[in-house]
């Protein structure tokens, strides 16, 4: 199963580019998406809202204000479940999600990985 990174950075400061190294460590397959282009933990960040099959996990980085153009993408991946990083909890799309049937959860992706709760 893949987890889908949304809003993956290039930029060791960033938390998302902290998960996409973190998830690969725990063995999990991970597509890191981004508003703009770059690489992390080898893997190249795309912006282009690709197709990917098997979606576990969307965990978004992006904040509330600038999701509403990703909803139909993400919506459209038909993740298992949606996890809302601190900063970009957004309970529309929580409610979209819920609503086509998809887990949603407010969560910290370093957090759960650090507990064995990923």
């Amino acid at each position: 199963m893949v987890t889908l990174v949304l809003a993956a950075s290039d930029n060791p400061a960033r938390v998302s580019y902290q998960a996409v190294h973190r998830l690969l460590r725990a063995g999990h397959e991970v597509v890191p998406v981004g508003i703009r282009t770059g690489e992390v933990a080898g893997l190249s960040i795309r912006t282009d809202r690709p197709a990917v099959a098997n979606v576990d996990t969307v965990t978004l980085y992006l904040g509330a204000n600038n999701q509403p153009g990703w909803y139909d993408y993400i919506l459209g991946l038909k993740p298992r479940r949606i996890l809302f990083n601190p900063g970009a909890e957004n309970p529309e799309l929580e409610a979209l999600a819920q609503a086509a049937g998809i887990f949603t959860e407010e969560a910290c992706t370093l957090v759960l990985l650090s507990l064995g709760q990923y």
